[in-house]
């Protein structure tokens, strides 16, 4: 039996019996939140990889904490006799494991040599490789391990200071890829105890374009200001959800900055650690001005791409920032059309950028009062949002004069994506789009209600994640 609290008839968060026991305890309860709210969405893709008859060897990628290490260890728990991990980063002498030949034979010999406890029964093992990036001949041997099959393989890394001369053959063919983020926003809805059935009831009102319940839009207005400042690295969030102390949360996401500046140190090669350095610091610098195009002169003064073109890649390699490009035109194939040296950047996780604000930032968003970084933050979450339903990103300026924000493929045709911060959703660069440029159909981003005219939907911020 479930206990629902309904807002104008629509169920918004659940407890179940064993919740309703301990939700007097403040600290079980919070215990319990913090232990069953984190759902991830990538556990469906492990199981449906898991029954593929003929399955490859599975690389799990992403950014650094962003919980992959988690994820895997759960999944193998829970569906694998037997278990064994490599953790290249933890552990640096399980390299040698694939000194020698990589046979699969060899492997098992090393493995056992090396990992006395490992059980290592044909299909009824997963092998876990993690970190792989810091073992390169581990990348390679992921080909033989497929082709032998006796054994399931799962292998993740950052992508952070990998060395791709180092890697004597990449297993092309041998491999599926899976890209993993930090929470997205439905993720983060249901860690807030918001069930996939009130998800579900509000894309409803976005499908037949009728207008949100008040309390209903209010609350998840709420919510999506709370993701904004939040976030969706796992750690972040469950300090959150256990305490919802924006200044434990803010600790937390500094960390993590100083994690990423010191992997920079760490893994970056020669000038590139300066480099990377200063293009990662100049973010929120480029978001501040009205024009967001990203300029090597704002890294540096007199800064160029040949200088920092590689540096920025190796950011977005590192999974911690996502380009936006420019359209040349306005129109269907979007990639076709886009221009490989005008873009924008963005923060994969706009709550870390967040904290690269300056203090009083958290407060600002919650309170509405946003100054120079208003737009930037908004569009960043946007970003945020399509770059973790796997879309690309393309904006459309001319002349300085016509910006829009984002371009996506919807419904076979190119459709204008206008973010704004507010209700106030009049805007100049839309109207002319469309009566210029042959757009055919718009959509505005705000906190106001769904509404729209026939060429122009007006949806509310969170439902972003509906189109």
């Amino acid at each position: 039996m479930h206990l629902y609290t309904t807002i104008h008839g629509v169920n918004m968060h659940f407890l179940d019996n064993d919740s309703i026991s301990c939700y007097h305890n403040p600290i079980k309860y919070r215990e319990r939140l913090v232990s069953h709210m984190l759902q991830r969405r990538i556990l469906k893709e492990l199981n449906q990889w898991k029954t593929k008859n003929d399955k490859l060897c599975l690389l799990v990628k992403g950014a650094r904490q962003v919980g992959k290490t988690f994820i895997i260890n759960e999944f193998a728990r829970t569906n694998y006799k037997y278990y064994v991990q490599i953790n290249f980063d933890e552990n640096p002498g399980y390299k040698t494991i694939f000194d020698e030949d990589l046979d699969v034979e060899t492997l098992i010999k090393q493995i056992s040599l090396r990992v006395p406890s490992a059980e290592l029964v044909p299909n009824e093992t997963l092998i876990f490789l993690d970190e792989i990036q810091n073992c390169p001949r581990a990348r390679t041997a992921l080909k033989f391990l497929a082709i032998d099959k006796r054994f399931d393989v799962i292998a993740s890394g950052s992508m952070l200071g990998i060395h791709y001369k180092d890697v004597p053959s990449y297993p092309v063919g041998y491999v599926d890829t899976i890209e993993m983020y930090s929470l997205d926003f439905e993720e983060f809805l249901w860690a807030n105890g918001v069930t996939p059935k009130s998800i579900d009831d509000i894309k409803e009102y976005f499908i037949k374009r009728e207008k949100v319940p008040t309390a209903m839009h209010e609350k998840m207005l709420q919510l999506f200001k709370e993701y904004i400042v939040v976030g969706g690295m796992p750690r972040v969030v469950n300090t959150f959800i256990s305490t919802h102390n924006f200044s434990s949360v803010l600790k937390n996401q500094k960390s993590i900055i100083s994690d990423y500046t010191d992997d920079i140190a760490k893994y970056a090669e020669g000038t590139e650690k300066a480099k990377a350095r200063a293009c990662f610091l100049s973010i929120p610098k480029h978001l501040s001005k009205d024009y967001k195009k990203f300029q090597y002169s704002l890294v540096e003064n007199k800064g160029t791409a040949r200088k920092f073109g590689g540096s920025l890649m190796w950011l977005y390699d590192a999974g911690i920032i996502n380009f936006c490009y420019n359209l040349s035109s306005p129109e269907l194939p979007l990639e076709g059309n886009a221009k490989s040296d005008a873009f924008k950047v963005y923060m994969r996780d706009t709550g870390l950028l967040m904290a690269m604000l300056e203090e009083g930032s958290q407060e600002d968003i919650i309170d509405g009062n946003l100054g120079i970084y208003k737009g930037a933050i908004y569009e960043n979450i946007i970003a945020d949002i399509f770059g973790k339903s796997g879309k690309n990103l393309y904006y459309f300026e001319h002349n300085s004069k016509i910006e829009m924000d984002f371009f996506i493929r919807m419904n076979k045709q190119a459709t204008a994506i206008e973010v704004k911060s507010a209700e106030n959703t009049k805007s100049k660069s839309m109207n002319s789009i469309i009566e210029n440029y042959g757009v055919k159909h718009g959509i505005k981003l705000s906190s106001k209600n769904v509404g729209g005219t026939d060429s122009v939907d007006s949806f509310p911020l969170y439902m972003a994640m509906f189109l």
